[in-house]
């Protein structure tokens, strides 16, 4: 079987197929979005002279970070296809990359192959024709065959249909998450007349399961550019944690747009925890803004009492953290010193939101203010990093660097 083949997967017990593109060589359980480019030369070119020109053209142009032959050899940039086509003297060449990059990121690789204007001895011209999310033909196919099966158990007049068309319902709203400008939302959030903001990607995904699509998320420690414009537009409702981290994004979206109303989890609860019934009632709750803003906010300076941490597991936090030099990379780590994961240092805040016992994170970089207050925001006790990028208030979290643990080994 070649590379790009179709294969036509049969249901055996339905007779139904689906076509599924085998595309190169990243893993594609792995691959996000496939960059489609077409490239034209005044000369006869082969595909050596387009992978070359690719690669030498692009080099340090968008940092080490996102340098192709690194990408390429992490498996995160896949096998690059090109098909090409000689006419009257010139080259035509249809190039697909796949990525596992985040959104922005693939944008920044794409964008970057419109630069090139020589490939070999001849000059040339690429342009991005799309990039698509090699996902939404799964979901397509999911959410199609989910509403198939589910008509097929309701004809058979099971005694527990209903239950189970919940749960098929519940399952298809979850894969309607949708993206606007690279932060998660129901679907066709720019048509709605009234947006609910809420914190990450598990709040809008507990949302759409309990049948409320006109939602979006902040998914960081800022308020991001489009989510302010947006909130200009729409009638707009902040539903919020209740906790601390909570109180923070409300002070944070009060300072910089015009929020109608708010509503709050229960006091102690996040948004992505709550049931059906606790949803509706929060939201019907709400307050108008100015109320909200009258109440009293914590501010984010505040010191609260540390969490406890022996000597053994700072010590052990001290070593992850020597072992990350120069690697850009974080650890996550539990309350009982268990890695959980070991990530990118671009993709925190992303993969942050998968764990919800998350007790450090140590990163080869520098604190910042956002990072803590990510951390606060995610009820994550500690941050352990190289040094501090600028002065910051940490609230409740423990913040240990370099430095620290180097003191420990001169008192030891």
């Amino acid at each position: 079987m070649q590379k790009n083949d179709i294969v036509h997967l049969f249901l055996p017990t339905f007779g139904k197929s689906f076509e599924v593109v085998i595309m190169a060589k990243l893993a594609q359980n792995f691959a996000k979005y496939l960059i489609h480019a077409r490239l034209q030369a005044k000369g006869i070119i082969e595909r050596p002279d387009i992978i070359g020109a690719i690669f030498g053209q692009t080099e340090g142009l968008l940092g080490q970070d996102l340098d192709l032959r690194e990408l390429q050899r992490t498996g995160r940039i896949g096998r690059i296809e090109v098909e090409i086509s000689n006419t009257k003297g010139k080259s035509y060449a249809d190039i697909l990359i796949p990525s596992s990059l985040d959104a922005s990121e693939t944008s920044l690789i794409a964008s970057s192959l419109e630069t090139i204007d020589k490939v070999g001895p001849c000059d040339a011209q690429i342009e991005i024709s799309k990039v698509e999310d090699v996902r939404s033909q799964k979901r397509k196919y999911v959410i199609d065959r989910a509403k198939e099966i589910l008509r097929a158990m309701m004809d058979l007049g099971e005694t527990d249909t209903q239950r189970l068309s919940e749960e098929v319902k519940e399952a298809v709203r979850a894969f309607e998450v949708s993206s606007y400008h690279g932060l998660s939302c129901g679907p066709g959030i720019q048509d709605e007349a009234e947006i609910i903001i809420v914190e990450g990607r598990a709040d809008v995904i507990n949302l759409l399961k309990n049948g409320i699509k006109n939602v979006i998320a902040i998914e960081g420690s800022k308020i991001p550019e489009p989510i302010i414009q947006l909130i200009k537009e729409k009638t707009t409702t902040a539903f919020l944690d209740g906790d601390r981290g909570g109180d923070l994004d409300l002070k944070k979206l009060l300072m910089v747009a015009d929020i109608d109303y708010v509503a709050r989890a229960e006091k102690g609860k996040e948004v992505e925890e709550l049931t059906k019934k606790q949803i509706y009632k929060a939201l019907r709750e709400r307050v108008p803004s100015d109320q909200a803003g009258e109440k009293k906010m914590p501010e984010a300076e505040v010191e609260e009492e540390h969490d406890e941490m022996d000597e053994n597991s700072k010590r052990f936090l001290g070593s992850l953290l020597e072992d990350l030099v120069g690697t850009r990379a974080a650890y996550l780590v539990d309350r009982k010193m268990q890695i959980l994961s070991k990530v990118p240092l671009t993709e925190i805040t992303e993969i942050v939101n998968d764990y919800s016992n998350i007790f450090a994170i140590v990163f080869d970089g520098r604190i910042s203010q956002a990072i803590v207050d990510l951390a606060l925001h995610r009820k994550i006790p500690c941050l352990v990093a190289m040094d501090f990028k600028e002065p910051v208030s940490s609230g409740s979290v423990i913040l240990l660097t370099m430095k620290d643990f180097q003191h420990q080994r001169i008192e030891e």
